[in-house]
């Protein structure tokens, strides 16, 4: 169940840490954020050390669909309701500047990117859909309300934006991470604000990013509260309707299209981690259905961290740890989320001013109805007399008979059937 980007790239390797060291920035984690993160430091001639626990890319990020938008869902009337037209312009302005930082990074070298159309579709609710246009009005964002896509699907409305773009994910970034200063196979076991413990030696630091998807400290932050894990799948199929865009249902569980080559990749499926889903079997039964002489190459799946306000968590990890920051939260819009964070992060490190620390700041307020929601969730599964626990906060696991793990409902960890950890907030693998 490898994705398409795994099977056809060639991965670059790294050596591990070898004893102590001493460096002015350290970065935990080697995947899309850290890299980022590690390369505007290298430019900048910044010192630094990215430590990643196993291979680069090997978590989250060898798993995207590699969408590279400003077009998150219903994202703007949503910001401009909480937060007013300013921050909304702000959104607006921090991913399309990131945007732009792609596309001059990919001349550099091939990473197969191209400049596609993105669109957010209804099948249900007009209502949404004409709202998030009359916000991109308001906005200043070039856009066109259609009632027509070239997929086999019925829809009452969406929203068209032009010249976004769509990449080889692991091309770009094995290409990237070449002349930089990182240590794979290094995991860290310890954190204290000056020093980490890793299992091949200590690191002392200045400052430190936290670039593990979710942040794997508990004792700052509260992100086990402000934040949860949804997954969904993906399916490549040949002989399948070239789309000529991107496009995505503006209800989480609905149907994402982009095409690749000669493939074409169906998302959907989704759920929240450790619940139920309609997961492979889901588009295996759209693809039949619609694509009746399409074949299915890859299928891979994929976990997102949602924020309660549907906006990333990029800035100082907390209040009181003034040397350690963190960039988590993407709400399924990773890569231009991680370029925004790499930039902010990158003037951070070095005690400059960024215009999108407020907005996108760690620290703002919690309030919000998901909160309720989330911490039932929680409360529900620490309860639960079952066995096995998660490692991260003692919750109940689930099992995932799609993909054969065990699943924390309550934040995300997931362990393979013989207790291998597989993705985080936990650290270790189970002990069974």
């Amino acid at each position: 169940m490898n994705s398409i980007w795994t099977e056809i790239t060639k991965k670059t390797n790294f050596n591990s840490l070898d004893g102590n060291i001493k460096t002015n920035v350290l970065i935990v984690g080697g995947g899309l954020t850290g890299i980022l993160c590690a390369y505007m430091l290298h430019d900048a001639g910044i010192d630094y050390t990215l430590i990643e626990a196993n291979e680069i890319c090997s978590g989250i990020t060898k798993n995207t669909t590699a969408k590279i938008t400003v077009q998150h869902g219903l994202i703007y009337n949503k910001i401009i309701g909480k937060y007013g037209i300013k921050a909304a312009k702000l959104y607006y302005k921090a991913n399309s500047e990131a945007i732009s930082h792609y596309k001059n990074l990919c001349k550099m070298f091939d990473c197969r990117f191209e400049t596609q159309d993105a669109v957010v579709y209804s099948t249900t609710d007009k209502t949404k859909i004409s709202e998030e246009h009359k916000a991109y009005r308001e906005l200043g964002i070039p856009s066109e309300f259609v009632t027509q896509i070239p997929l086999p699907l019925s829809i009452i409305g969406a929203v068209k934006i032009y010249n976004q773009g769509q990449i080889n994910p692991l091309e770009f970034l094995y290409n990237l991470s070449q002349k930089l200063n990182i240590k794979e196979n290094t995991r860290l076991v310890e954190i204290t604000p000056d020093c980490v413990k890793t299992d091949r030696g200590n690191i002392c630091y200045k400052k430190a990013i936290i670039a593990t998807h979710f942040p794997i400290i508990n004792k700052h932050g509260s992100y086990f509260m402000k934040m949860y894990q949804h997954r969904s799948y993906v399916l490549a199929l040949e002989n399948a309707k070239n789309v000529s865009g991107m496009y995505i249902d503006e209800n989480e569980k609905g149907l994402s299209f982009r095409n690749f080559d000669k493939y074409l990749l169906l998302g959907g499926g989704s759920h929240r981690t450790g619940k139920k889903g309609g997961c492979w079997h889901e588009l295996e039964c759209f693809a039949q259905k619609h694509y009746p002489k399409s074949r299915i190459a890859y299928r891979w799946a994929t976990q997102d961290c949602i924020t309660l306000d549907s906006m990333p968590y990029i800035g100082k990890y907390s209040r009181n740890t003034p040397n350690l920051f963190v960039a988590t939260g993407y709400n399924k819009w990773g890569f231009t989320s991680s370029m925004v964070a790499a930039e902010m992060l990158c003037d951070l490190v070095q005690e400059k001013k960024n215009e999108y620390t407020e907005l996108f700041s760690p620290s703002r307020s919690v309030i919000h109805p998901k909160l309720a929601g989330n911490a039932a969730e929680a409360v529900f599964n620490l309860l639960t007399p079952t066995v096995p626990r998660c490692l991260h906060m003692g919750c109940a696991l689930k099992y995932n008979k799609y993909e054969h793990t065990w699943d924390c409902p309550c934040h995300g960890s997931r362990f393979t059937s013989d207790g291998k950890l597989a993705d985080n907030p936990a650290t270790q693998n189970l002990k069974r």
